[in-house]
C-alpha cells in the first residue's frame, strides 16, 4: 500500500515510514484479525466442551444433582460448580488442613444448591472461601433441604 508522508513535517517522515513499514496493511491486518477470531472460537468451543465433559463426569462420579435455571446456562454452571469444587478440595484438603470427614459434611451442603446462577456468581471465588460462601447461600439457591433427592 502507498502512503502520502508530504502531510507530515520533514523531520517525521523517517520515523513514520518505519513505523508503516513494521505494520500491515489496513486489509491484511483486517484479514488476519478474522481468522484470529475463528480459531480463537474454534479452541474455545474445543475447550468448553473438553471442560463440560469433565463436569459431567465429575458430577456422575460424585453424584452431583443436577442443576437448576434457564437453559441456556446450566452447562455454564455445571462447570463452574466443578472448577470451584475441586478447587476447594485441593485447598482445603489436599494443602490444607481439613480431613475426609469435614469434606464429606461440605460435600452435602454442596449437593444442596442446584441453583446454577448461584455457582456462575461465585465463578470467581477462592476454593478456601467455598463453606462461607455456601452458609450465605439462601433459600432459593437450595430448592430442597433432602441432600438424597
Amino acid at each position: 500500500m502507498t502512503h502520502d508522508l508530504s502531510g507530515r513535517w520533514a523531520d517525521q517522515r523517517a520515523g513514520y515510514a518505519r513505523w508503516l513499514a513494521a505494520r500491515a496493511c489496513t486489509d491484511c491486518w483486517r484479514a488476519e484479525q478474522q481468522a484470529d477470531t475463528a480459531s480463537r472460537a474454534e479452541w474455545l468451543a474445543a475447550k468448553r466442551a473438553e471442560e463440560q465433559a469433565a463436569a459431567a463426569a465429575w458430577a456422575d462420579q460424585f453424584d452431583m444433582p443436577p442443576l437448576e435455571g434457564p437453559e441456556t446456562i446450566l452447562d455454564w454452571g455445571e462447570r463452574t460448580r466443578h472448577q470451584l469444587v475441586t478447587g476447594a478440595y485441593t485447598a482445603l484438603v489436599t494443602e490444607g488442613t481439613w480431613d475426609e470427614a469435614d469434606w464429606a459434611q461440605l460435600e452435602e451442603q454442596i449437593r444442596l444448591v442446584t441453583r446454577a446462577g448461584w455457582w456462575i456468581d461465585q465463578r470467581d471465588a477462592e476454593g478456601a472461601d467455598l463453606p462461607e460462601l455456601l452458609d450465605a447461600a439462601g433459600d432459593r439457591d437450595r430448592p430442597t433441604e433432602n441432600p438424597f433427592r
